[in-house]
């Protein structure tokens, strides 16, 4: 096999792997679940991850990144702070069927348990703190917000969001996706000290 056509054949296992995944659960995949529904032996799955716990942080890993290089377009974009803050808030909200956070939710569920997971989730999760602080920094520093913490709102606001997310995600109906972006925007504005119609 050309190191080519490993490469192809990796990523298709990976997204195998993250269809395996959304559908059983972290908890319930096996690696034969994922050489099934890939149509490969699992030997072959042994040989790109030599462990269940390797296949399901990079499979994780691998739905995540999908979700940061949206998240590298908004930052590295020459749009305003504000404008990138906007579209952080847009992409952050669960969308559809929400599978993105379908993995998100059961990736910290499981890094409890699973030491590797931990270690991509936390690495990960982190990110999006991190790049959130920087667009909050970039509008401090340009005047557009009063913060005097960026790194504490970030937090803050990420927790708030994770939270809504979770409810929403995992229970239908208690909350929608309206309330969603009304209470992210105003904890937002409170943080960084905005209009609500400034977040519209």
């Amino acid at each position: 096999m050309t190191r080519r056509a490993a490469e192809i054949r990796l990523d298709a296992l990976l997204r195998t792997a993250c269809d395996v995944i959304v559908e059983r659960g972290l908890a319930n995949t096996r690696t034969a679940d994922v050489a099934n529904a890939a149509g490969v032996s699992q030997a072959l799955v042994f040989y790109h991850f030599a462990t269940k716990e390797r296949l399901l942080a990079q499979a994780f890993a691998y739905a995540v990144e999908q979700d940061l290089a949206r998240l590298d377009a908004v930052t590295r974009s020459s749009a305003t702070p504000l404008t990138k803050l906007r579209r952080i808030l847009k992409l952050y909200t669960p969308a559809g069927r929400a599978t993105s956070w379908s993995m998100w939710i059961d990736g910290w569920s499981e890094s409890l348990r699973t030491p590797e997971l931990e270690k991509v989730s936390r690495r990960l999760d982190l990110r999006w703190r991190q790049d959130l602080a920087a667009v909050i920094t970039a509008g401090v520093a340009d005047g557009t917000f009063q913060c005097a913490d960026a790194d504490g709102a970030a937090w803050r606001i990420s927790a708030v969001m994770d939270g809504l997310a979770v409810q929403l995600a995992v229970h239908d109906r208690v909350i929608s996706r309206r309330q969603f972006g009304e209470w992210v925007r105003l904890v937002t504005a409170r943080e960084l000290g905005l209009d609500l119609a400034d977040l519209d």
